[in-house]
C-alpha cells in the first residue's frame, strides 16, 4: 500500500473510529487472489465488541463507497480488534496489559516473562514469577531496554471481574 493511499485511508477512517471512542491501531491493504483486502484494526481500553465492529464496518464501507480511496477494483473490508498475540508497541498497549503476563525481548538479547504491575512514561514495573517454589521478584524495565514485547496467553488467569468479586 502506498504511503499516499495509506494516509488517505487513515484520514477517512480515523474520524469514524474516534467517533466510536476507539483507537485506530492499523490499516493494511493486501491481495487475496484478484481482490484486495482492507484490514482495519481497532481497540479501546475496554476491548471491542462485535456489534461495534459491525457498526464501524458499515460506516467505513459507506464512506469508502463515496470516495475513490480504494480505486475501482473489488475489495473486502475487515474490521476487527487486535489478536491476543499482538505485539506491544505503544504506551497504551502496555497500559492495557497491566495485570497480564508478558514476554519481553530485551535489547541485550535476554528474554523475560513477567507480569506487568504498573506503567509510567519511562517504563514498566514487573513481577517476575519465582522458579521452583521461590517467591516472585520485582523488576523495573525502561522502555528503551525493550526490543519487543507480547502478552502471553494464560488459560487459568482470573479476569478483572473475577478478581473484584
Amino acid at each position: 500500500m502506498s504511503t499516499t493511499q495509506s494516509d488517505r485511508l487513515r484520514a477517512l477512517i480515523d474520524p469514524l473510529v474516534s467517533a466510536k471512542e476507539l483507537d485506530l491501531e492499523e490499516i493494511e491493504v493486501s491481495r487475496a487472489g484478484r481482490r484486495r483486502v482492507l484490514r482495519v484494526i481497532v481497540d479501546s481500553e475496554d476491548g471491542v465488541e462485535l456489534d461495534t465492529c459491525a457498526e464501524l464496518s458499515r460506516a467505513i464501507s459507506e464512506t469508502l463507497d463515496e470516495t475513490d480511496a480504494m480505486g475501482e477494483g473489488e475489495y473486502v473490508l475487515e474490521v476487527s480488534s487486535p489478536g491476543a498475540d499482538r505485539p506491544l508497541t505503544e504506551h497504551r498497549h502496555y497500559v492495557r496489559a497491566i495485570g497480564r503476563l508478558a514476554k519481553l525481548g530485551l535489547n541485550d538479547g535476554d528474554e523475560l516473562v513477567a507480569r506487568i504491575l504498573a506503567v509510567d512514561d519511562e517504563g514498566l514495573d514487573l513481577e517476575v514469577p519465582g522458579v521452583k517454589g521461590r517467591k516472585p521478584t520485582s523488576r523495573r524495565v525502561a522502555f528503551d531496554e525493550i526490543a519487543k514485547a507480547r502478552v502471553e496467553i494464560e488459560f487459568n488467569r482470573k479476569d478483572k471481574k473475577e478478581e473484584e468479586a
